[in-house]
């Protein structure tokens, strides 16, 4: 997928021009369900799969079928009719899209329970995303190898990032740590942030942060629970709401 330029390096094979307005014109969440496309699809070579429908690719990936192919017409995709999608075609358009013919080093901040967990997973790597340079504050921590890297201490963020061109930085420190280490992983020239901590982080506009708080994620999941018995209840009473007189919202019982 990348090509090599020597020890922990790799040389990005730049958009053509064509491609480089197609990617700006492609909308946040359709970037996020052609990742999920070419998860779908890498699954569908490694089986074998050479064609693929829209509608097959939508059932595997959840996504509508039209959808679907609005998506993948952002990145010049149409398929072909009668035969579908050619699969290895596909996921060569998309992997350039997303920027993944180069391999982009990564950083873990903060070795917890999660760090640790982070910097251990072996599926990073296979995708383009090594994780070349770990840090802690712990004293028993630094010099430790962590999934075969070992430890540095955070003062030495910025000095590390350079030296092994780490293009994203993992921050899953506790709350009180995540900006200022945010703020070094910026000044070590850092770009783009994936931060596990429950704080909103302050950078400058062109520094992409994309943050992971799983409490909110449990939270959105009670809201479809309780809105799932609500609805429950409703239907069994015979459609009729109660509680906030008597007045549902889409279909829910609103309960004093």
């Amino acid at each position: 997928m990348a090509a090599q330029r020597g020890e922990g390096e790799t040389t990005a094979t730049p958009l053509e021009p064509a491609d480089r307005e197609r990617a700006r014109a492609i909308p946040e969440a359709a970037v996020a369900r052609l990742a999920v496309y070419l998860r779908v699809l890498s699954a569908m070579s490694d089986q074998g799969v050479t064609a693929v429908s829209s509608e097959e690719l939508s059932q595997a990936a959840g996504v509508n079928a039209a959808k679907l192919r609005k998506d993948l017409s952002y990145i010049g995709s149409y398929g072909t009719r009668g035969v579908g999608y050619d699969v290895e075609v596909l996921v060569s358009h998309i992997e350039r899209i997303l920027g993944l013919t180069r391999n982009h080093s990564v950083a873990v901040v903060g070795i917890g329970n999660l760090g640790h967990a982070l910097a251990n997973y072996g599926g990073f790597p296979g995708r383009g995303f090594p994780v070349t340079a770990l840090f802690d504050v712990d004293a028993d921590l630094i010099g430790v190898p962590v999934g075969g890297i070992p430890v540095n201490h955070i003062d030495e963020i910025t000095a590390v990032c350079i030296e092994r061109e780490v293009s994203i930085g993992v921050i899953a420190t506790p709350p009180p740590a995540a900006q200022s280490v945010c703020d070094r992983l910026v000044s070590a020239g850092v770009q783009c942030i994936l931060n596990f901590a429950p704080v909103v982080l302050q950078v400058p506009d062109n520094v992409e942060v994309r943050k992971v708080d799983l409490a909110v994620e449990m939270q959105i999941l009670s809201f479809h629970v309780a809105r799932r018995a609500d609805e429950a209840v409703h239907n069994s009473s015979g459609g009729v709401s109660v509680g906030n007189n008597g007045l549902g919202v889409d279909g829910m019982v609103i309960r004093p």
